[in-house]
């Protein structure tokens, strides 16, 4: 099976011709300039992952942004978004702060991206 895709890793944005065999193995990637695209497509042929960004209510009433502290495997998104929109923050709370740890299992914390 051949899977086209294009590369985010740089700017260059290679247009990536990824081959996976009949079970949906990586098998090899045509179309990338550097060895960071071949590791790309490996990655997300097999296990997609994303940083997740998002805001939460504080107990003041403001919102604070917040994103997970390393990126989360793509299936557990709409997961992950549930138990973030349940969270109260209570402030002060400075950037970088832990809002809420190991986020549906997944050993990625859910952190502070500004100050109140």
């Amino acid at each position: 099976m051949i899977r086209n895709m294009t590369c985010i890793v740089c700017p260059m944005g290679c247009t990536l011709e990824v081959t996976l065999d009949e079970n949906g193995k990586f098998v090899s990637v045509a179309g990338n300039t550097c060895k960071r695209g071949e590791v790309y497509a490996n990655n997300e042929c097999t296990n997609p992952v994303r940083t997740l960004t998002s805001s939460v209510r504080c107990d003041n009433g403001e919102m604070l942004s917040v994103k997970t502290s390393e990126a989360v495997p793509k299936e557990k998104l709409f997961e992950c978004m549930e138990e973030i929109n349940k969270i109260i923050a209570k402030t002060p709370v400075t950037a970088g702060d832990c809002i809420l740890k190991n986020i549906c299992n997944t050993n990625v914390d859910v952190i502070a991206t500004r100050s109140i």
